[in-house]
């Protein structure tokens, strides 16, 4: 039997580690039809977002490998 689980490769190039643990994303929207949104709109999206639900962060820390 394996001694560890999968890396599941899908989460593994979405998220990133920050050195506190918490998991970095990038924003959704970006790719096309961005010219209707405001300046302010556009400025928050280049920003990466941060998972804040700790139940998730987990998941996905073990789906990643990274406990």
């Amino acid at each position: 039997m394996p001694k560890h689980n999968k890396t599941n490769k899908s989460v593994k190039k979405r998220f990133r580690v920050t050195g506190t643990g918490k998991l970095k994303h990038g924003k959704c929207g970006k790719r096309h039809l961005n010219a209707h949104f405001t300046a302010k709109r556009r400025r928050q999206l280049r920003n990466a977002g941060i998972v804040g639900n700790v139940k998730i962060t987990e998941k996905y820390l073990i789906a990643m490998n990274e406990q």
